[in-house]
Protein backbone atom coordinates (compact mmCIF):
# COMPACT_ATOMS: atom_id res chain seq x y z
CA UNK A 1 0.00 0.00 0.00
CA UNK A 2 1.34 3.39 -0.98
CA UNK A 3 1.13 5.85 1.91
CA UNK A 4 0.33 9.53 1.33
CA UNK A 5 2.63 12.38 2.27
CA UNK A 6 0.66 13.15 5.45
CA UNK A 7 1.20 9.63 6.78
CA UNK A 8 4.43 10.69 8.53
CA UNK A 9 3.07 13.92 10.02
CA UNK A 10 2.48 14.33 13.76
CA UNK A 11 -0.81 12.94 15.02
CA UNK A 12 -3.28 14.90 17.10
CA UNK A 13 -6.29 13.34 18.79
CA UNK A 14 -9.45 15.41 18.97
CA UNK A 15 -11.80 15.32 21.97
CA UNK A 16 -14.40 13.31 20.02
CA UNK A 17 -11.84 10.54 19.48
CA UNK A 18 -10.84 10.49 23.14
CA UNK A 19 -14.48 9.94 24.10
CA UNK A 20 -14.85 7.16 21.52
CA UNK A 21 -11.69 5.46 22.75
CA UNK A 22 -13.23 5.17 26.20
CA UNK A 23 -16.65 4.07 24.89
CA UNK A 24 -15.25 1.53 22.43
CA UNK A 25 -12.55 0.18 24.71
CA UNK A 26 -9.29 0.88 22.91
CA UNK A 27 -6.17 2.79 23.91
CA UNK A 28 -3.85 5.25 22.19
CA UNK A 29 -1.30 2.46 21.86
CA UNK A 30 -3.84 0.21 20.16
CA UNK A 31 -4.85 3.06 17.86
CA UNK A 32 -1.24 3.65 16.83
CA UNK A 33 -0.86 -0.09 16.19
CA UNK A 34 -3.99 0.00 14.02
CA UNK A 35 -2.46 2.80 11.96
CA UNK A 36 0.82 0.90 11.64
CA UNK A 37 -1.08 -2.14 10.36
CA UNK A 38 -3.28 -0.22 7.90
CA UNK A 39 -4.46 -2.25 4.89
CA UNK A 40 -6.05 0.49 2.78
CA UNK A 41 -6.51 4.25 2.68
CA UNK A 42 -9.52 5.67 0.85
CA UNK A 43 -11.04 9.13 0.59
CA UNK A 44 -14.05 9.79 2.82
CA UNK A 45 -17.31 11.22 1.54
CA UNK A 46 -16.43 14.28 3.59
CA UNK A 47 -13.87 16.35 1.73
CA UNK A 48 -10.40 16.36 3.28
CA UNK A 49 -10.92 13.23 5.36
CA UNK A 50 -9.58 9.73 4.80
CA UNK A 51 -10.73 6.28 5.91
CA UNK A 52 -8.04 3.87 7.02
CA UNK A 53 -8.98 0.19 6.97
CA UNK A 54 -7.23 -1.80 9.65
CA UNK A 55 -7.80 -4.39 12.40
CA UNK A 56 -8.04 -4.36 16.15
CA UNK A 57 -7.38 -7.92 17.22
CA UNK A 58 -9.19 -10.13 14.74
CA UNK A 59 -11.86 -7.56 13.90
CA UNK A 60 -11.89 -5.01 11.06
CA UNK A 61 -11.88 -1.36 12.07
CA UNK A 62 -11.91 2.03 10.34
CA UNK A 63 -9.89 5.02 11.51
CA UNK A 64 -10.94 8.45 10.19
CA UNK A 65 -8.23 11.08 9.80
CA UNK A 66 -8.08 14.65 8.52
CA UNK A 67 -4.67 15.93 7.41
CA UNK A 68 -3.89 19.64 7.88
CA UNK A 69 -1.33 20.49 5.18
CA UNK A 70 -0.80 24.04 6.46
CA UNK A 71 0.56 22.73 9.78
CA UNK A 72 1.60 19.24 8.65
CA UNK A 73 -0.50 17.60 11.33
CA UNK A 74 -2.87 14.68 10.89
CA UNK A 75 -5.93 14.84 13.13
CA UNK A 76 -7.43 11.52 14.14
CA UNK A 77 -11.17 12.11 14.14
CA UNK A 78 -12.59 8.75 15.23
CA UNK A 79 -12.23 4.99 15.02
CA UNK A 80 -14.96 2.39 14.90
CA UNK A 81 -15.47 -1.32 14.27
CA UNK A 82 -16.44 -2.08 10.69
CA UNK A 83 -19.67 -4.03 10.36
Amino acid sequence: MEKPEWWEWDLRFILHLERRMEERGFSELELRAMLTDARAITPSRRSGRWLISTNLGDHPWVVVVEPDPDHQITYVITAYPKE
